[in-house]
């Protein structure tokens, strides 16, 4: 009696394919060989690209940084245009990589609204080139946020913070502030800071903030003053400050960017005045870390939130 023919086991015939492929070719019902390898090495190159040559797989891409926006003020004066398209080029120099953006809230353009609104739903940190908090920040950037698309985080404006102090000091310093004092220069020794006039109980807290950190840092009394809206003005506080036997009293100027108001200030000074902070690099230094600052912020309380089902 003849032994039967064992079943034909197809499994022996082909080499087995690693891993699903996509579906056939439109338009046919059977890959051709070149067009089968082709298939292969694309899927292979996929899973190997993720592998290193040591065996270990390779970690994923990290995901693209949520994208910077400079919020700026807005200004008639075309140096405050000047000031913040130079700070956002500093940015970028520190960050090379990363997406900044500007946004005015007024007068100037790109408006604060048409940037979000150019930035789709990519995500944002918006930095307000903004000394204090005040309407502005309160009112005028969240309404911009609530009419955009994109998902956004808010940081808190520049000052107070050591790296604003460091910008103000540099400018004393350039218009002649000593960098070491006798005792005796010291005791007759102060310093006004000039700031636009505070409608907000917030915006004046935040520059008697600033004044008391570059006081620390000058070892000098330094008296908050303001162009307008507010007391004292920059003339009431240098005759104070004469009263109390301080004779060399510079201005120094909590301005972004030079001004009507920022001018009118350094007038009054009865010894030297500080340029406005401008464009300088502590600057810089400070909205970058105000942007790892809210976007870590942001990111730790995403991770938090639970996801629903």
């Amino acid at each position: 009696m003849t032994a039967s023919k064992p079943p034909y086991d197809e499994s022996h015939a082909r080499p087995a394919i690693p891993g699903p492929l996509p579906g056939p070719l439109p338009g046919a019902h059977l890959a051709t060989t070149a067009q089968l390898m082709d298939r292969i090495t694309t899927e292979l190159g996929s899973r190997l690209s993720l592998v290193s040559l040591d065996g270990t797989r390779r970690k994923a891409p990290p995901p693209t940084p949520p994208a910077l926006v400079l919020v700026a003020r807005g200004s008639r004066d075309p140096r405050d245009r000047g000031t913040v398209r130079t700070l956002a080029e500093r940015v970028r120099e520190l960050r090379p990589r990363l997406s900044v953006h500007l946004g005015h809230l007024e007068r100037n353009e790109p408006s604060l609204p048409g940037t979000l609104a150019g930035l789709g739903t990519r995500r944002a940190v918006l930095v307000p080139l903004l000394l204090t908090r005040g309407r502005h920040v309160t009112h005028d950037i969240p309404e911009a946020v609530a009419a955009a698309p994109a998902d956004t985080v808010t940081a808190p404006p520049l000052g107070p913070h050591p790296l604003l102090v460091e910008a103000l000091y540099a400018r004393l310093v350039e218009a002649g502030w000593p960098t070491t004092l006798s005792e005796t220069r010291r005791r007759a020794s102060a310093v006004v800071l000039a700031a636009a006039g505070p409608r907000d109980p917030d915006s004046g807290a935040d520059t008697r903030g600033t004044a008391r950190l570059l006081a620390e840092r000058l070892g000098v009394p330094v008296v908050p003053a303001y162009a307008s809206a507010a007391t004292p003005t920059v003339p009431e506080a240098v005759r104070a400050l004469t009263a109390r036997g301080r004779h060399r009293i510079a201005v120094a100027s909590c301005f972004a960017a030079p001004g009507r108001l920022a001018a009118a200030c350094a007038a009054a000074a009865p010894w030297i005045a500080a340029e406005p902070l401008g464009a300088h690099p502590a600057l810089a230094r400070l909205v970058v870390h105000r942007y790892d600052q809210a976007r870590a912020t942001w990111e730790r309380s995403a991770a938090a939130t639970p996801v629903s089902a």
